[in-house]
């Protein structure tokens, strides 16, 4: 009788937190709407999202820009990090020996540690120059190297240690029977690792996929040093771009004595926020579908 009532209370406790959650959620998005709610009731939302000048001084906050950089720089990290990820975290699940197999997971967990503005110097140090100096002039074009693609290459280098480290899990966490069975009928080691390892983590690669991306929306210092943080809506990879964390980040400090500066990168923190959550949304009921 006496450990049933402590399974119940640890049961309430339990629930509690749970509650707690995601009544933490729900304050940050009803905090960030009432801050934001000043520049909605002047402006108007679709004119805000829609429109491109961004001039507080005037009263003219146009996010598209900013919405832009943030979606082009997201995208092309993914893009670059996904494959190299997959590639990487295949060879360590599946081939490599013992010893790669620590020493890379002690590499990527330092990879994962170091503070996101060493990046943002080595992407100043080495990226840029050779966007400016290399490609750019290859391509027939002048830039000062502080470009989507700077931006794009830093954060995909951020989030490879993140994707590779989770990939790995997923990937060893398929029942060695279904793969001694797939050999066994007749599969060739590759064969068994695209039909059955990579079809039995397809969720959980989906997840992964979810939880980086989350992580590129949110990163601000390593992407505002290198993407040239000029509020234009790129027309390619090799145009400066001004993504919403760097937005906030930069002008938080100077927005005090101007409330309607204020409740604009409010908005913008509220932007991140449902960006972030319909996201994450979408991929759950993905998950599910795949999973039923």
């Amino acid at each position: 009788m006496q450990h049933y009532r402590k399974d119940k209370i640890a049961g309430y406790l339990f629930g509690l937190m749970a509650l707690c959650a995601v009544l933490l959620v729900v304050a940050l998005a009803i905090g960030l709407y009432l801050k934001a709610s000043p520049i909605l009731h002047e402006q108007g939302l679709w004119s805000l999202l829609t429109t491109t000048t961004w001039k507080p001084m005037k009263g003219q906050f146009g996010f598209l820009p900013f919405l832009a950089g943030t979606g082009a720089v997201t995208l092309l990290a993914v893009v670059m990090s996904l494959p190299l990820s997959l590639l990487m975290a295949i060879y360590l699940a599946e081939y490599a020996g013992k010893r790669v197999q620590k020493f890379s997971t002690a590499l990527l967990d330092i990879l994962a540690s170091l503070p996101s503005v060493l990046y943002g110097v080595w992407g100043s140090l080495i990226i840029i120059p050779w966007i400016a100096d290399t490609l750019a002039p290859k391509l027939g074009v002048t830039t000062s190297g502080y470009t989507v693609l700077a931006g794009g290459i830093v954060l995909g280098v951020m989030i490879i240690p993140l994707m590779v480290s989770l990939f790995v899990e997923i990937f060893r966490g398929v029942p060695t029977l279904l793969k001694e069975s797939s050999l066994a009928l007749g599969a060739t080691h590759w064969q068994t690792i695209k039909f059955v390892v990579l079809r039995k983590s397809l969720p959980g690669i989906i997840a992964t996929v979810v939880l980086a991306v989350s992580r590129a929306l949110g990163e601000t210092i390593a992407v505002m040093m290198v993407c040239g943080n000029l509020p234009i809506v790129p027309k390619s990879i090799l145009d400066a771009c001004y993504p919403l964390p760097a937005l906030i980040a930069n002008n938080y400090g100077e927005m005090m004595s101007m409330p309607l500066y204020e409740s604009a990168l409010m908005l913008a923190a509220l932007i991140l926020f449902v960006l972030v959550f319909v996201f994450n949304l979408g991929a759950r009921i993905v998950l599910k579908k795949i999973q039923s």
